[in-house]
């Protein structure tokens, strides 16, 4: 049980650790956390498309079953968004999902949703990892069934009333990267008008040897795609392996940053309707900037989507998300989604490309530029660094006074000029984030440089 850890998003680990039998105490876990919860609904349990997922579905499915709730196990691996949205459509006690994300193929992971359909918090969290024990199951006759259903459907149903649009005419690239999005994501952009070209939109255990993570670097030939002067191409869209990610492909910019499709679907929102948004300590000002001319406020919070979701909840937010590629919409689930986002983002493409509404919006509020590195650091060495930074924040970076220092998560300095730059530890690997951004792409990188001058000596 010492090797379960749950980080920022349930547990992961290589498959040497992740076993079958240390599934089995997690679900065992989770079935008592909901009998002390005083929840007798059914649970869901999905999976993504990894080789041993379903099976671990199936062992988690078996304990969840032998104390007595009903599980609901889907057709075929899922987006873990499908599975959020099921138990609020459902009303369901919650749900376990088993995928490793965009960690490559000799990770699995599985993590608990709440019956809100939101991230769990710390303290869920923390009480499923205290009851950590060996499955202890009723009489075969006390418990509970198993059966295999459509979770798809209704989520397609909901993210067509809540998006809508008329994607007739538009031609959308869709890479799957061999995950869970496939025929889900393209279908429901399909069945909005669109014509979909398919690219890597067949299950492959091994995402083809690489991470399923939709970076420019693992995106290379639906940039290619879209970017081609001669493509008949409109726009590209891909997700993560678990499709609760997305990354957009434009004709001019290639991939584009994930602070940027923020900012443009935000702007397309508020053509429409009204809200504040939320955004992590690493996403970029550029959101604000858009909500203060539309009179609307901007609420921050420290990295991971369980604090966006959080407070989207307590905002009434219209739109919230990190600069990580996950987002969601009020009305929806309050769990990242990115086969909602597909249909979102291609809605806002067919409204006014988004070249030209970036274009615009950077000619309004001020160009940005934003990056990040990543320095290795041992995790029992990350709180001391933090401690000692602490003591080492410069009074100017890059020539400019250092105007306010927030501690929402780890530090992120706010300079003069209305640039920024933090430095922040990394949830889920032994590394130190430092992100930046400013006007330009060479002031980024000199903040980054500078920032890893401040930080490296005291790792």
């Amino acid at each position: 049980m010492d090797q379960i850890a749950f980080g920022t998003d349930g547990w992961r680990a290589t498959l040497d650790t992740f076993t079958d039998e240390r599934v089995r105490i997690v679900g065992q876990a989770v079935a008592d956390h909901l009998e002390a919860a005083g929840h007798d609904e059914p649970v869901a349990v999905g999976y993504d498309a990894r080789e041993t997922s379903e099976g671990f579905a199936e062992s988690l499915a078996e304990v969840l079953a032998g104390n007595g709730f009903d599980v609901l196990l889907p057709e075929r691996d899922a987006p873990t968004p499908v599975i959020a949205y099921a138990i609020v459509d459902r009303g369901l006690a919650g749900a376990c999902m088993v995928t490793a994300s965009h960690n490559p193929p000799e990770y699995n992971g599985v993590k608990f949703i709440p019956s809100d359909g939101a991230p769990a918090l710390p303290d869920v969290t923390e009480d499923v990892v205290d009851r950590l024990a060996e499955p202890d199951l009723l009489p075969e006759a006390e418990r509970g069934e198993i059966l295999r259903v459509d979770l798809v459907s209704a989520h397609a149903d909901a993210a067509r009333d809540l998006v809508g649009g008329d994607l007739d005419g538009l031609t959308v690239a869709y890479d799957a990267m061999h995950g869970s999005g496939r025929g889900v994501t393209d279908a429901l952009l399909e069945a909005a008008g669109a014509e979909v070209v398919r690219l890597r939109c067949e299950r492959d255990v091994t995402f083809g040897g690489e991470s399923p993570e939709p970076s420019a670097e693992h995106l290379e030939e639906l940039a290619e795609r879209v970017t081609d002067p001669e493509s008949d191409v409109d726009l590209g869209i891909a997700n993560d392996g678990d499709a609760d990610r997305i990354a957009v492909v434009t004709p001019e910019r290639g991939v584009l940053d994930a602070n940027l499709f923020y900012a443009a679907c935000y702007d397309r929102l508020l053509e429409e309707d009204s809200g504040p948004a939320v955004r992590t300590v690493s996403t970029t000002f550029l959101v604000d900037r858009i909500a203060e001319a539309h009179g609307e406020t901007v609420y921050e919070t420290p990295v991971g989507f369980k604090w966006v979701a959080e407070a989207m909840g307590e905002h009434d937010a219209l739109f919230g998300g990190e600069e990580s590629g996950g987002f969601t919409l009020r009305g929806h689930v309050r769990e990242k989604d990115g086969v909602l986002m597909a249909l979102l983002a291609a809605g806002t493409h067919a409204a006014e490309p988004f070249d030209g509404r970036v274009d615009r919006l950077l000619d309004e509020h001020g160009h940005i530029a934003a990056g990040k590195v990543s320095l290795d650091c041992p995790d029992d060495r990350k709180a001391g660094v933090l401690d000692e930074l602490e003591d080492h924040i410069p009074e100017s970076v890059r020539g400019s006074p250092v105007a306010k220092v927030v501690t929402l998560d780890g530090f992120k300095l706010l300079l003069e000029n209305g640039s920024w730059l933090l430095v922040r530890p990394s949830g889920t690997e032994p590394k130190l984030r430092v992100y930046a951004e400013a006007d330009g792409d060479e002031a980024v990188a000199e903040l980054l440089a500078e920032g890893r001058e401040i930080v490296e000596p005291l790792i």
